[in-house]
């Protein structure tokens, strides 16, 4: 019997070689996202679910870039490579310390759940910032930069497995997202909706993750013209589909296409997804009940564990791609800097009326930084996001940055969408305090706007009026009566910057 774990083997029969090794009931404990151990054979167990949006994500300090849209602000392909270069390097320096710690757990493998090349078309979607934005080129092109930086260039061995999501044809809405059907026709598919994920596929994304969402009537985790027609059949994807958190769940309870979970296991399962990130006994009821048989049961496993050999997970011991990188690497020096890079290309102005910027530290002598997004740290981080060791708000960067002796008054001005800050206040309560801030300086530095409490994926902003999304594109009222108040606010010496993005003139 060949010997599974012989790097000089070919990929096919190492694969056949470990399948050929074990039991059914074994392998009804590869499929879900959680892959148990199998201690007679020296595997240890593994989870798909990892996530790296913009940095290492949800696994504790990491290197943070600015989020997916602010990338695509940059136009940069060089810059989102080497975020994904940077990315891999720290997740696999993650990996191998957390595994010799006995860590095996969720956010500490090396599949990735990244990028989202959704296409960003309606701005009041609340999961946009994830994306590169509404320009399907772009998007694709970004999506390749950071797909070849995670995998790097190894025919053999991947760094880390990108997985471009969701596929496909989902941009919202969040309240409905389990349930709604994206009608769209075949040229509008063929145009703006797939051109992305075909981009990354040929690229050599290993993994694509299905959507929630119906597509014309056909939920996306059971769609076999999308993930084995077009998927497989025209771009000749060999890697593994994951299916997103919840998504078996849904076929039965919110698109009502099966009686229960056994039923929805094996329906994804017969229809083009391999990994499903769902209840752990669903895949053994189905197989119990005759819905899928062993012979289905092999093929949806050659296509996960193609990805695992890939990732070396079961080459010898120490011979593993990337098996040696120092845990000293995360947030070093040179990563924090490139993220700061990125984040100074990310910045757009949108206006520089009469040339006030940049601005001349020496002849400002008092500062009014007004706005709820000020000095809060949770719009540091947007989602699916690691912990940088130092995080510096905006109110600490510009006194940090200030001459000595220019006064910086600080006044929140409102909260972002309810009328108080103090629940025995009355409403507006903020407000003539930041009337009285900017009487008083050469110059205002609003920061208004979002932040993840009121807009992001469903579920995690809680704050949200409609489940994570927004109902308009302007900003919530209480900040816009704040804007225009200290618009009109007319002291001959008061100068508005009226943008949540401020940077001095190093001198």
């Amino acid at each position: 019997m060949k010997d599974f774990r012989n790097p000089s083997l070919p990929l096919e029969e190492r694969i056949e070689a470990l399948l050929g090794q074990m039991t059914v009931q074994e392998k009804l404990t590869q499929i879900n996202y959680r892959n148990a151990a199998i201690p007679r054979l020296g595997i240890p167990e593994y989870v798909w679910w990892n996530e790296a949006l913009h940095g290492l994500a949800r696994s504790g300090s990491a290197t943070v870039f600015p989020q997916a849209i602010a990338m695509a602000a940059t136009f940069s392909r060089d810059m989102v490579l080497k975020m994904g270069e940077i990315i891999a390097l720290e997740g696999r320096a993650r990996h191998h310390e957390s595994v010799r710690q006995g860590d095996f757990g969720t956010y500490k493998g090396l599949t990735f759940w990244a990028p989202n090349i959704n296409i960003f078309r309606d701005p009041r979607w609340g999961r946009g910032h994830e994306t590169y934005g509404e320009d399907p080129f772009l998007t694709g092109s970004l999506g390749v930069a950071y797909v070849k930086g995670l995998q790097g260039d190894d025919p053999d061995h991947l760094k880390v497995c990108a997985t471009p999501k969701h596929f496909a044809i989902h941009s919202g809405p969040e309240a409905t997202r389990l349930s709604f059907d994206s009608v769209v026709s075949m040229r509008d598919m063929r145009e703006t909706y797939l051109p992305a994920f075909k981009m990354c596929v040929e690229a050599g994304a290993n993994s694509v993750m299905s959507a929630y969402n119906a597509i014309n009537g056909v939920p996306a985790s059971a769609n076999t013209f999308l993930l084995k027609d077009i998927l497989r059949g025209e771009w000749g994807f060999d890697g593994a589909v994951v299916s997103d958190a919840g998504a078996g769940e849904a076929l039965y309870k919110e698109h009502k296409k099966c009686a229960d979970y056994a039923e929805a296991a094996a329906m994804e399962l017969k229809n083009g997804v391999d990994c499903l990130t769902d209840w752990e006994q669903g895949v053994t009821l189905a197989f119990e009940r005759g819905l899928i048989t062993e012979s289905e049961i092999d093929g949806v496993l050659r296509n996960l564990l193609r990805v695992k050999f890939r990732l070396g997970i079961f080459d010898p011991e120490g011979s593993a791609p990337l098996s040696d990188t120092p845990y000293e690497i995360i947030e070093c020096d040179a990563h924090r800097q490139a993220a700061l890079d990125a984040a100074r290309q990310s910045i757009v102005l949108l206006r520089n009326r009469g040339n006030l910027l940049p601005l001349d530290r020496k002849k400002i002598k008092s500062i009014a930084v007004i706005g709820p997004n000020a000095d809060l740290r949770d719009i540091l981080l947007g989602n699916y996001n690691g912990t940088p060791t130092r995080q510096i708000t905006p109110l600490e960067g510009i006194l940090e940055a200030v001459e000595s002796g220019c006064r910086v008054w600080h006044a929140r001005g409102c909260e972002h969408i309810s009328a108080r800050t103090e629940a025995c206040a009355e409403d507006d309560d903020r407000i003539s305090e930041a009337l009285i801030a900017a009487r008083r300086s050469d110059v205002v530095v609003m920061f208004m706007g979002l932040t993840p409490r009121i807009e992001g994926e469903a579920g995690d902003a809680f704050n949200s009026e409609a489940a994570g999304d927004k109902t308009a594109i302007e900003l919530p009222s209480v900040q816009n009566i704040l804007l225009s108040l200290i618009h009109i606010s007319e002291p001959t010496r008061l100068r508005r910057i009226s943008y949540a993005v401020f940077c001095l003139k190093k001198k």
